[in-house]
């Protein structure tokens, strides 16, 4: 029987000029769960992030970059860039950047078909869009390992 390997767990992030959505992997790497969604205008919120990344023993944070569907960066880009660098302030962990295209887009889909109301799922669709960001990232890791 093989040995599962446990892993430090690597954190999601969905930013918005509102409100960051938050999901954590598992400690094997598979899958991305929902963490919290952070509103921007309370305190900072790179503090908050890095406050979760500690809790939950996080190596790596993958945030959404936003690209259009040809692949260039949205205009919202530069905004993502500096939450990123104000989070390498207070994280000693790695950061990455992921593409997001389509992530909220599949999120309020995915909220809709278990039968949210949009109303109802302002706060969590942030939070659910992190959770495709990491997970499409998690997919990369797994499809792009060495097989022995």
């Amino acid at each position: 029987m093989s040995e599962l390997r446990l892993q430090q767990r690597i954190l999601g992030i969905d930013f918005g000029e509102a409100r960051i959505g938050v999901a954590v992997s598992d400690e094997l790497g598979l899958l991305a769960h929902p963490v919290e969604t952070i509103p921007t205008d309370r305190g900072n919120p790179a503090v908050r992030v890095a406050e979760i990344a500690r809790e939950k023993n996080v190596s790596r944070i993958a945030i959404g970059m936003p690209r259009q569907m040809s692949g260039t960066l949205e205009k919202s880009a530069d905004e993502v860039m500096k939450f990123a660098n104000r989070l390498r302030e207070v994280v000693s962990c790695e950061i990455i950047m992921q593409d997001e295209r389509l992530s909220t887009v599949a999120a309020n889909r995915a909220l809709q078909t278990s039968g949210r109301k949009t109303r109802e799922t302002r706060g969590y669709i942030d939070q659910v869009a992190a959770q495709i960001i990491l997970q499409t990232y998690l997919d990369s890791l797994q499809r792009d390992a060495p097989t022995s």
